[in-house]
């Protein structure tokens, strides 16, 4: 990746949608409420963004009126994930595919083969590019979002798992807000504005897949604004605690 794009924030508008988008997460976690309530915040973020992903795969987001029941495999899979990403952010930063391979376990356990689950496709290019993420989270060198928009790119556009690729995708892209510090406590919810998006989303990640022309730049963009009104949305959530 590096070597093919070397400075990623050169494109039309990225350096400023990147500044705004740490701007933006930055304010969020100085909000009233999260300064000593962001767990309370966060769990209600990890849910909020777990209902999201799972819809974005075709999942059934409704909960019961308790919020406790999950009926839905895609959603039981995208709320572990969701649970597991505090847990994870270390092991993200040791040992990426590790924490990867764990992201799909639990995204999928009820989706595939108990043999499949943590295991990606045997193939010669998915197995490079899972390594060409592991070495952007050891050390890219890139500023925040645009480490969070990547991996979140890479992950959907190489589906190196059988089942459960986009969650795993999102997950690790909250993974990555965490290890980065752009959002320590996983308070926004991009993936909310993913799925209104639309086809946008899909259609952008089918660009940067094919790499067609100005394709990157287009989903740094888009990524980056995600993760302004993720921030927008965490701040509905604080001051609902807060209120």
């Amino acid at each position: 990746m590096t070597s093919l794009w070397p400075d990623l924030t050169a494109g039309p508008g990225v350096a400023a949608a990147v500044e705004e988008a740490r701007d933006a997460l930055s304010a969020l976690a100085l909000h009233p409420t999260n300064r000593r309530g962001w767990p309370t915040s966060a769990a209600a973020a990890g849910i909020r963004a777990a209902r999201a992903s799972a819809a974005m795969d075709g999942g059934d987001p409704a909960l019961d009126s308790e919020g406790t029941a999950v009926a839905d495999p895609v959603l039981a899979g995208a709320i572990r994930c969701s649970a597991a990403v505090g847990a994870l952010a270390p092991v993200f930063g040791r040992a990426p595919l590790q924490a990867l391979a764990r992201l799909h376990t639990l995204a999928a356990a009820d989706l595939a083969d108990p043999a499949a689950l943590g295991r990606p496709v045997s193939d010669p290019e998915v197995a490079a590019r899972l390594a060409g993420v592991a070495a952007m989270v050891a050390g890219s060198g890139w500023p925040a979002p645009v480490l969070v928009s990547v991996v979140h790119a890479e992950i959907a556009a190489i589906r190196p798992f059988g089942e459960a690729n986009g969650v795993v995708a999102r997950a690790a892209a909250r993974l990555a807000m965490v290890h980065s510090w752009l959002d320590p406590h996983a308070l926004g919810v991009p993936e909310v504005a993913y799925l209104r998006s639309g086809a946008r989303y899909e259609e952008l990640l089918d660009g940067y897949r094919h790499r067609a022309p100005g394709a990157l730049d287009a989903w740094l963009v888009f990524t980056c604004e995600a993760l302004v009104a993720g921030a927008r949305e965490g701040r509905s959530i604080a001051e609902t605690q807060r209120g």
